[in-house]
């Protein structure tokens, strides 16, 4: 698959310990900036569909703001319920400060 570049987003603008949502297409991607590194996986919960990007970032957990669900972000692993079925996650680079996702 292609890296698709998230134009509207720069890396430096997601600092770290923090979320943010981009969307590529009808592609609904969160990212995560954990110490530098990026990491991009489905916005939506897959236990409501409620918006990752706008919960909790601790580390390489991301918290569900709905109902706290917890997802591995570098694995896309569930690690604590409601949620039983595990995020999407996709491949990430920066180039001139601009992400690419492959989609």
């Amino acid at each position: 698959m292609p890296f698709e570049t998230a134009t509207s987003t720069k890396a430096s603008a997601i600092r770290p310990g923090a979320l943010a949502r981009i969307d590529i297409g009808r592609a609904r991607i969160a990212v995560a900036n954990v110490d530098g590194v990026f990491y991009a996986f489905d916005d939506a919960c897959t236990h409501e569909q409620c918006s990752l990007a706008e919960g909790d970032l601790e580390g390489a957990k991301v918290i569900c703001a709905c109902h706290g669900a917890e997802f591995d972000v570098r694995t896309g692993d569930v690690l604590a319920p409601p949620a039983t079925e595990p995020l999407r996650v996709y491949p990430v680079r920066v180039a001139d400060d601009i992400l690419h996702i492959e989609v």
